[in-house]
């Protein structure tokens, strides 16, 4: 199964989502495959299709319409590097001639998919989830980087693993989506439940008043009976509601109600106010009716008409018209009609359900006509308020803190609704708001400029910063803008929920518990859905009643593991454990785990790379020798060095690696006796220390002393330290997370401070990221998450070690809050044998940083 993430709906709406999912999730190329068909100097089979699967060798999905997609300007530049070279020629569009090779490289099959019509979607249920369907897509079209697009057929039909769809609440195609998106197995980001709440304006408007203390317009609301969900209460002084008995004999208390609010502090300085029909029903039917705040007689008989089309739970609203704001402020105002700011506001929901703003798009129009996104070019809020007069960066911040503010509270309002509803109500198990479009006026409240949310609508302000992103991608001259697009932290969001509903119920073998630190493994497990088995030596370890499986066996011994691996494979198939995946975190565990994983034919590196990375010394001797293809070969990056096991070693070494070097075990961790020796009797000392008093695990476990411990001796090189975090799938590279480490404290090599994401300029990192990538490859090391060490000198990254797991102590917390990626998870899915569901050009969300004196406390955190 892979990640599937499906959009229905209007592809203007929708576009900067499925150009951002093109880049964050492009699919990936099968090899190349002998096509019959496709010959040289053969035409394109016209509307020929084939099955589009990840088998061995077969051709995807391919026909005329893609043949001609594929032809034009930027055709090579798209193809993977592996795909480019001299014997692939494009020549015309003409008859659709094309030259090619004797094999044809294989076009990629995107992971994100645009329907257009819901019969290309097909509901099944799911017999594992009662009362729930699976969401299949026979039809698509796929987005890919660069804006490719193909027209895909799938035979058999993919599984969603996330979807999204357009909504609209009446009957027609809105109707049909809106069934599609109930009671799936899949994440969906919008149900036809949820988007009724949010066409509550009543509701909604409460809510945010009342939970994310978000400023709105003074509101007074009629009903026969308020929604069900409508707390009772007024939630400010300016949101009042009142509860009718009918429809009949309401007059009196109707012209009260509207003379009270009318003449009420509330409204400040509104000279209009609009009445409008709050309900779902209605949306996109009505007309705007404005009237001056004065003519009170108007105002009521505007409403009483409109009482008589109310049914249960809807409602009538008279709202103040937010008077623009006047712009210089405070100053006089520009010569000429007074102009009006709207102002939209789209956030997303990230990791541990916290709400980012994404993008700000703004309208400016006449102040005295009612002012829309559709009838107004898109700018920045930056440009918009300079053409009102706000020029000023300071002032400009402040409304801009402000707006993000307001926003992030509005998401978090709805997600804490969210979280207090029913299955039902919400419209499925997986059914959640993903992101969140906010309309506001800029106005004056209080003598400050101010925010004020008019409404949530998700489509509009969507495709407005669609459209202001689509401006900058225009042909021009000047500077690339390099603002993150407004779809990215929701493609980000959306291939997150991808990977837990992949994983959801897998079945997994952890070989080795760690200690207490390792404790957030089968917290995350829980909260994944992941069911655990665990193979360990203490028979009281605190996990053993925290799994599916405790498997009581002695790992320790490290002599035996092929032997222990035939027989924990052996106790595996007696129990009758019907494994996805099995893998491990715990440094003295690797290989073993390689071998059962060889034993019970799950996903795993190889045991002898595992072996490899595991003693430091034939890491390095290894890689020296790796002198290319392909160029940069690994040998760059190794450092000299000599195993030690006796003093005849220390002996020779000392004439074969410059010093001053580097002593450290061959197994160790946590820089648990590494020292600079500056001459060869520092190193006979430091070497006769560690042999008297780091002899087995007892004397410091969790170290690796359960090898034993040999050491060795290498060559010190100066440089900064710095750590790389990989995930790797099938050879290639999905991910890499830099961070720096501070000076170290000599002669120990200590860590002092450490932060991420890395200062290093972007070449560099680059460097230290293909460096690390080229080093695993190097010892054979194709799948899984590794954590590599290095130091960048002036010639340029020289390893220090490999660690064949993911990183230690901060790391994975770091790139979790800074990136929303997690390794553990990333971990788990290729012992599964699948991709993990992770952004291509993930962005960090602020900066973290840690001293010696607060080794686990972030010493910096800044949103971005």
């Amino acid at each position: 199964m892979e990640v599937t993430l499906c959009i229905l709906g209007s592809p203007s709406t929708f576009l900067s989502v499925l150009l951002e999912g093109g880049v964050q999730s492009p699919g990936e190329c099968a090899p190349k495959f002998p096509h019959p068909l496709l010959q040289k100097r053969q035409p394109c089979p016209a509307q020929t299709t084939s099955q589009n699967t990840r088998g061995p060798w077969q051709p995807p999905a391919f026909h005329w319409t893609s043949c001609r997609a594929r032809i034009g300007v930027g055709f090579r530049k798209q193809l993977p590097p592996t795909t480019q070279g001299p014997g692939l020629e494009v020549e015309s569009m003409g008859a659709g001639s094309l030259s090619w090779p004797a094999t044809l490289p294989a076009l990629p099959t995107g992971n994100m998919l645009l329907c257009l019509s819901p019969a290309w979607l097909t509901k099944v249920p799911a017999p594992e989830q009662p009362g729930e369907a699976t969401l299949l897509v026979s039809k698509a079209v796929s987005f890919h980087p660069g804006g490719l697009t193909f027209l895909d057929d799938f035979v058999p039909p993919r599984s969603v693993t996330y979807f999204l769809a357009g909504l609209g609440l009446g009957p027609g195609r809105g109707w049909e989506a809106a069934e599609l998106a109930r009671d799936l197995t899949c994440p969906t980001g919008a149900s036809a439940e949820l988007a009724r709440l949010l066409e509550e304006r009543l509701l909604t408007r409460q809510l945010l008043a009342r939970q994310g203390g978000v400023a709105v317009p003074a509101t007074l609301a009629f009903t026969y009976k308020p929604p069900a969900l409508l707390q009772g209460g007024d939630a400010s002084p300016g949101l009042r509601l009142v509860e009718l008995s009918g429809k009949e004999g309401q007059e009196t208390l109707v012209t009260d109600e509207v003379r009270a609010f009318l003449h009420s502090e509330a409204l400040g300085d509104a000279l209009q106010v609009a009445i409008k029909l709050s309900s779902w029903r209605w949306r996109g039917r009505q007309v705007l009716r404005l009237h001056p705040r004065a003519e009170v007689g108007t105002v009521v008989d505007t409403v009483l008409a409109l009482l008589e089309k109310l049914e249960e739970e809807e409602s009538v609203l008279v709202e103040a018209v937010c008077p623009p704001a006047r712009l210089p402020f405070p100053g006089s105002p520009q010569p000429g009609p007074e102009l009006a700011l709207r102002i939209c506001a789209v956030v997303c929901r990230t990791q541990g359900d916290r709400p980012l703003l994404s993008k700000v798009v703004c309208a400016v129009g006449r102040g005295d006509h009612p002012l829309r996104h559709q009838s107004s070019l898109p700018r920045t809020l930056e440009v918009a308020l300079a053409q009102c007069g706000l020029g000023e960066a300071a002032q400009v911040a402040v409304v801009l803190r402000d707006v993000k503010v307001a926003a992030e509270a509005a998401l978090a309002a709805v997600l804490a609704l969210e979280a207090s509803l029913t299955v039902e109500q919400r419209g499925g198990r997986q059914a959640y708001t993903d992101f969140l479009g906010v309309d506001f006026a800029l106005t004056v409240a209080g003598g400050a400029l101010t925010p004020v949310a008019l409404e949530l609508n998700r489509g509009l302000c969507l495709e407005a910063c669609g459209t202001l992103e689509g401006l900058w991608a225009a042909p021009r001259s000047g500077p690339v803008s390099e603002e993150a697009a407004v779809a990215a932290p929701l493609v980000e969001t959306m291939l997150r929920r991808s990977a837990r509903c992949l994983m959801e119920g897998k079945q997994l073998l952890v070989v080795g518990g760690g200690g207490f630190s390792k404790k957030f493994v089968w917290e995350a497990a829980r909260d994944y859905g992941l069911k655990l088995h665990l193979v360990e030596s203490d028979p009281n370890h605190f996990a053993s009643q925290l799994v599916q499986t405790f498997i009581h066996f002695d790992v320790t011994e490290h002599r035996r593991d092929e032997d222990n691996a035939r027989l924990l494979a052996e106790l595996v198939r007696a129990r009758g454990l019907q494994l996805d995946g099995c893998f491990s975190y715990w440094d003295d565990c690797l290989v073993l785990t390689a071998l059962l994983c060889q034993e019970l034919g799950l996903p795993c590196s190889p045991p002898a790379a595992m072996r490899l990375a595991k003693q430091k010394s034939h890491t390095q001797l290894h890689l020296l020798c790796r002198q290319g293809p392909p160029w940069p070969s690994p040998s760059l990056h190794a450092v000299p060095c000599c195993p030690l096991e006796s003093e005849a070693d220390v002996e020779r070494a000392v004439h074969q690696v410059p010093l001053p070097g580097i002593m450290k075990l061959e197994f160790g961790a946590g820089a648990v006796g590494v020292r600079l020796v500056e001459d060869a009797p520092q190193c006979h000392e430091h070497f006769s220390r560690i042999a008297r008093d780091l002899q087995g695990e007892a004397d410091h476990p969790g170290i690796g002393l359960g090898w034993g411990n040999a050491m060795l001796l290498m060559e010190f090189i100066e440089g900064t330290e710095h750590d790389v975090d990989l995930v790797l799938f099938g050879g290639r590279l999905l991910a890499a997370f830099v961070s720096d480490n501070g000076p170290t404290r000599l002669p120990g090599f200590t860590e002092t401070a450490a932060c991420m994401p890395t200062g290093l300029a972007p070449e560099q990192e680059a460097q230290l990221v293909q460096a690390a990538f080229r080093c695993c490859l190097g010892c054979g090391l194709l799948d899984g998450v590794f954590n590599v060490e290095l130091k960048l000198t002036r010639a340029g990254p020289r390893l220090i070690e490999i660690n064949p797991r993911m990183g230690g102590f901060y790391l994975r917390d770091w790139i979790l809050e800074l990136y929303g990626v997690d390794l553990l998870l990333a971990a788990a899915m290729v012992a599964c044998g699948l991709r993990p569901a992770l952004p291509a050009h993930p962005r960090a969300r602020g900066h973290l940083g840690r001293t010696e004196r607060r080794r686990h406390l972030p010493l910096v955190t800044q949103s971005a």
